[in-house]
């Protein structure tokens, strides 16, 4: 196969083919107008009329003093925040920017949806190009490192020996707000601290970001401009980039001003038309096409867009003695079919099935389908004008010829290559995970997508694997992978007229195998609104609770409906739903089934039953499922302090240690630092000081408010019994911060329970006695500790107060509660404790 050196040549006059003076000189003149404000330069013209290729040589021709970088929308790892983000982090950082800010809050971002994983070189976006996260990984010593602002800003003080740059990164005010804010609003500000060191990096040097095929991220906007919210992100992005310039290239122009008004004075549109005609015979006769009539007829098929002229010039290039004449754009295409050898032809229309492809693509096609692919082949392959490169090897082709070749591939031959391609992606994936160290760069191919796309395309994969493969991938390439899959699956139910709900085809089988895709995508997006904290989106998504859920992802989608409708406060519908997927489901979510319906029984009061319960799930947990066991054994802990057993809390907390030690849960051996604390403040209130104290370090490192609560809480429990009346209360307040910050309303409740008993000691009963009322009302409203409720009612008549409305709760309780024991015990060990608060009180 011949390579085509000439053609080389005549892209590297693409500027002079253009012949778009106007253009470029808009281009410079937005160049010169670098300001304060957000700019965008939108390129505007059809599919194939060279928006790629002008976006190219603009970034060619711009001056050397400005700094460049690129994100080609076309592929899909592209069109998520966090990936766009790295890839312009990645090409602005090697041009010299310091992204300082950014890199602490990428970490937190990366940390949060990635919670079971520490911070080190290994697996730490940027670990190396940082010189921030470098020499705090350095400075920890193979420590653990958890990745919260205020755990990284701490060692950032350590690390760093530049006074202003220290103080710079201690006194950021968005820095200093990470930890408190849901994941949803940490994505907001680490895109907000991006523009900010691109501001700062611009006094310095200006820049340009040039965003190719917007298309592909809105590819139908709604009637007024809308577009689904999908380009929310990059709206919002660029919004904020002043100091710099963005170029966008769309085949329609943006529209954001249905959003705000204020883009119509940042927004300039340029209009990409077709060549004019003495701009295409020039580029014919540059390209060795001198015949007068020849170049006319491919000058008129054309209609000047670029991708047809470049096309007829590979056609050329295979063979220059050829005659005749194309009438058409169409029919360029099938000349340069025709003209070009039939093996390359076939290895190009099973290659269009790919999403992106790189040598490898190239090979196992080649191997399946009994094709050369050599080195030689590859290179002819890749010189072609419509194979477009991308970094580190990989290539696209663009979207004309895409269509074009797929008209030509049978549905079942396209099925076959899709057949061929998941097992290779899934491969790559199990590489890259095995591999020392993580590299960003290649993170962005996001491979487990790509296997669930063309899993979907082959219709070879089952709902179950689309899960299996969606939990590996949010450990390899982060939540925004699993957001990618849910749009693919999405797509794909769309295009086959599954998405909006069952119809009347559903009692075939392909209506069933729609049904079990449309669960998948439910399931991967539910969850996905779990870690965001968005319990309402979770439940609009799991609309229908009484499905059967023995299948796996019928089993987790409805945990993750239980779970949502827990946390809105409806504890008795998600205890049913909990209850029936452990009856029902026999399948790898039973585990996680037991484990919440014996949570949920004994915070409800039912002890024997949870604690019998929590047994026959740690006996029936695999050997992987350590973090498992480590919560049930943690769970009767809980359940043992709670009833003030507190020597057999000790026992059973040793033993979750111990499991958490084993699976290597860096977040349940953090819970269990603050249940230390917890226990101590009963067991030894001195001691109890130093623990909790230890306990918020490690938490504040997690960013796990409720436990930074509840560590305050056992501090300030420890100090009222030591007298320290005025480091309590402001324990106590600190407690609340945290509690409130959580949400976690009966955490709250529980901690003004205790906070009476200092109101009390400190002589202001009437506030004592509100208080106390107050958190029995809040265990009653969330549905849980009756036990509690019976010892704020039992610290009420010790203390003579009348309270009929807590007498009616309390008769109201007692009949949930089935301590482990007699009833008697558990009073008696009630009355013990209830003494360490009120005695001096009394």
């Amino acid at each position: 196969m011949p390579i085509r050196p000439q053609y080389r040549r005549v892209s590297a006059l693409q500027r002079q083919f253009f012949n778009r003076e106007g253009l470029l000189a808009a281009y410079d003149e937005e160049l010169r107008g670098i300001g304060e404000g957000p700019r965008v330069l939108n390129l505007v013209g059809v599919g194939g009329i060279g928006k790629s290729r002008l976006l190219q040589e603009l970034r060619n021709r711009t001056p050397h003093t400005c700094r460049t970088a690129r994100l080609d929308l076309q592929l899909p790892a592209m069109r998520q925040q966090e990936d766009a983000l790295a890839v312009l982090r990645m090409e602005f950082g090697a041009q010299g920017v310091r992204f300082d800010r950014f890199d602490i809050a990428y970490a937190v971002l990366w940390q949060r949806v990635h919670p079971q994983l520490q911070l080190d070189r290994r697996n730490t976006p940027f670990a190396e190009e940082s010189d921030i996260l470098s020499k705090i990984l350095d400075d920890a010593m193979g420590l653990p490192v958890f990745g919260t602002a205020a755990g990284l800003v701490r060692l950032t003080g350590k690390a760093i020996k530049n006074r202003q740059r220290r103080q710079r990164i201690e006194a950021d005010a968005t820095l200093q707000e990470l930890d408190s804010l849901s994941n949803a609003e940490l994505g907001h500000a680490v895109a907000y601290l991006f523009a900010q060191e691109m501001r700062a990096s611009a006094e310095e040097r200006p820049y340009v970001v040039y965003v190719d095929a917007y298309e592909a991220l809105v590819p139908t906007p709604l009637p007024g401009g809308r577009s689904f919210g999908s380009d929310a992100w990059l709206r919002d992005l660029l919004g904020q980039l002043t100091g710099g310039l963005t170029v966008l290239a769309s085949r329609e122009p943006l529209r954001w001003t249905a959003y705000d008004s204020d883009w119509a004075q940042a927004i300039r549109r340029a209009d990409l038309n077709g060549l004019p005609m003495p701009a295409r015979l020039d580029l014919l006769t540059q390209a060795g096409i001198t015949e007068i009539p020849r170049q006319r007829s491919i000058a008129e098929a054309s209609a000047g867009v670029p991708f047809y002229l470049h096309l007829a010039v590979d056609t050329h290039l295979q063979n220059p003695a050829r005659t005749g004449h194309a009438g058409t754009a169409e029919e360029i295409v099938q000349r340069f079919l025709q003209h070009v050898a039939p093996d390359e032809v076939r290895i190009l229309e099973l290659l269009s099935v790919a999403r992106t492809f790189d040598l490898g693509v190239f090979r196992e096609i080649g191997r399946a389908f009994d094709l050369p692919a050599n080195l030689l082949a590859w290179e002819s392959l890749t010189a072609y004008s419509f194979a477009y490169p991308l970094p580190d090897g990989w290539y696209r082709l663009h979207q004309l010829m895409i269509g074009a070749l797929q008209r030509h591939l049978a549905p079942a031959v396209q099925q076959e290559v899709h057949a061929v391609l998941r097992p290779y992606w899934e491969g790559l994936a199990e590489r890259m995970e095995s591999r020392s160290r993580r590299d960003p760069g290649h993170a962005r191919l996001s491979p487990l997508r790509e296997a669930v796309f063309h899993g979907l395309h082959a219709g070879d994969i089952t709902p179950e694997e689309i899960g299996r493969l969606a939990d590996r991938a949010v450990v390899m390439s982060g939540r925004q992978a699993v957001d990618g899959m849910v749009r693919d699956l999405r797509d794909h139910l769309a295009e086959a007229g599954g998405a909006d709900g069952a119809g009347a085809d559903d009692a075939g089988s392909q209506g069933a195998v729609l049904a079990g895709i449309r669960d998948a995508a439910d399931l991967l997006e539910a969850e996905s609104k779990l870690e965001l904290g968005d319990a309402a989106a979770a439940i609009v998504l799991t609309p229908v609770l009484e499905r059967p859920v023995r299948g796996l992802v019928a089993a987790r989608l409805a945990l993750a409906g239980a779970n949502a409708r827990r946390i809105a406060g409806e504890s008795a519908l998600a205890a049913t739903i909990f209850e029936r997927v452990w009856r029902e489901h026999e399948g790898a979510a039973r585990p996680s089934a037991g484990f919440c319906v014996a949570d949920i029984r004994m915070w409800q009061g039912d002890f024997a039953g949870a604690f019998a319960l929590a047994e026959e799930v740690h006996g029936i947990c695999g050997p992987g499922e350590g973090v498992i066991r480590g919560d049930l054994k943690r769970l009767m802990h809980l359940g043992h302090r709670f009833l003030m057993d507190f020597d057999g809390a000790a026992r059973l907390m040793a033993e979750a240690e111990a499991e958490y030690r084993a699976a290597e849960s860096l977040v349940g051996l953090a819970n269990i630092r603050t249940n230390q604390a917890e226990l101590l403040a009963f067991t030894d209130p001195a001691a109890a000081v130093g623990a909790a104290s230890a306990a918020v370090e490690v938490q504040r490192d997690l960013g796990a408010q409720h436990e930074i609560g509840k560590a305050y809480t056992a501090m300030a429990m420890a100090q009222t019994r030591l007298g320290q009346y005025d480091r309590a209360m402001s324990s106590y307040e600190n407690a609340h911060t945290a509690l409130d910050r959580a949400g976690y309303r009966s955490g709250r409740a529980r901690a003004d329970m205790f906070r009476s008993f200092l109101l009390l000691r400190r002589g202001d009963p009437a506030a004592a006695r509100a208080l106390l009322l107050h958190a029995a009302q809040e265990f009653e409203l969330c549905e849980v500790y009756p036990s509690l409720i019976l010892a704020i009612h039992r610290a009420a008549e010790r203390l003579g107060w009348h309270e009929p409305e807590l007498a009616a709760a309390a008769g109201r309780a007692r009949p949930t509660v089935r301590p482990l024991g007699a009833p008697t015990d558990l009073a008696r060990r009630t009355e013990f404790v209830l003494s360490m608060f009120l005695e001096v009180a009394a």
